[in-house]
């Protein structure tokens, strides 16, 4: 399959176009959790470590690669819907979404069982999913809205008008806020969820993308696909307190535990490596066509889904090490890790 995104539209429009399989790019989200080995009497340890799956959306084969850290395999391909993209994790682990972007749905999978266990409708061109212990939330790149999910009962229950053609989605830390990046309004909107309301807009670079935030929840860091640079935001404030250059046509973003941050340049094969304030740090090379980008909660590693390579690159999430990287599905898009 060879389409054009509506995004890679808009950026040939401003004469900076990018030729792509997939219909829309994403990241994914890191979901951090204690493991213990149940039964046996013995905690988990360097020897037998806790257990990290890493989800990864295949918009070209239309499913989810499941690959088990532990293990240094892939354990499980999940059949999704049409043209999965945006990949989000429950907070508590036990849940992942993945928006399927042609079918206007998102499939929810259990972790455990590795099955979906509820296709929920949302609206055209679903994106991005970011999740909070109530409730998921879906980007709706097609009609400028989010969709609301109750996580306990699969249902949508809401939908949050943003701006123009929302791309991806990260929560607070606590739960309490969400950002949304608008990619056709070079925006950020920020949402209460406690009243499911859009409460603020914060400027950024053009053609916002990926969008991460700190384990603090102090700071966003927001990818710009048009402008090759990255926005880092005071959320103290919901204020820009810098902007960093970084490669060709960032997409995904995810920071580290320890606070480093990960930017995949789609047109350049690269991952910018910043730190906490914006400070480029180095520069890792990786495969072809590097979209998603997503942090271990251990700290341990980050995750790079290469698009044009149908593998994921790893790094270590310390020094920017590389290690082996792992084939996927056709197109890989989306990324989110879990524990």
């Amino acid at each position: 399959m060879s389409v054009y995104s509506v995004r890679a539209r808009i950026h040939a429009a401003s004469s900076r176009s990018i030729t792509r399989k997939s219909l829309l790019p994403r990241l994914g989200v890191s979901v951090a959790a204690l493991a213990v080995l149940a039964g046996t009497g013995f905690e988990a340890s360097p020897r037998w470590p806790a257990r990290i799956q890493v989800f990864v959306a295949n918009s070209g084969s239309d499913n989810v690669t499941v690959y088990d850290t532990r293990l240094g395999k892939v354990t499980a391909t999940v059949g999704v819907g049409d043209y999965p993209t945006g990949v989000g994790a429950h907070p508590a682990g036990h849940r992942v979404y993945v928006a399927n972007e042609s079918s206007n749905t998102v499939s929810v999978i259990d972790t455990r069982t590795l099955a979906v266990v509820a296709t929920v409708p949302v609206g055209p061109n679903p994106f991005g999913v970011a999740a909070t212990p109530t409730h998921a939330y879906v980007t709706n790149f097609g009609r400028d809205d989010v969709t609301v999910i109750d996580t306990a009962t699969n249902a949508p229950v809401k939908t949050i008008p943003v701006g123009r053609f929302p791309h991806s989605a990260v929560a607070s830390p606590d739960g309490s806020r969400l950002y949304v990046t608008n990619n056709g309004g070079d925006s950020v909107t920020v949402i209460d969820t406690a009243s499911q309301t859009a409460v603020g807009t914060i400027p950024v670079g053009l053609f916002p993308a990926g969008i991460a935030i700190s384990r603090d929840g102090a700071r966003l860091y927001v990818a710009n696909t048009g402008s090759d640079s990255v926005t880092v935001i005071e959320t103290d404030g919901n204020r820009p307190s810098g902007t960093t250059k970084v490669g060709d046509a960032p997409l995904g973003v995810s920071v580290t535990p320890g606070g480093r941050v990960h930017v995949a340049n789609t047109g350049s094969d690269t991952v910018s490596v910043l730190g906490p304030t914006g400070k480029p740090l180095e520069v890792v090379k990786v495969q072809r066509m590097p979209e998603g980008s997503a942090a271990a909660p251990d700290d341990s590693s980050v995750y790079i889904a290469n698009t044009g390579s149908d593998t994921v690159s790893v790094t270590n999430a310390e020094n920017g090490e590389p290690a082996a990287p792992f084939a996927v599905g056709d197109a890989p898009e989306g990324v989110a890790v879990t524990s």
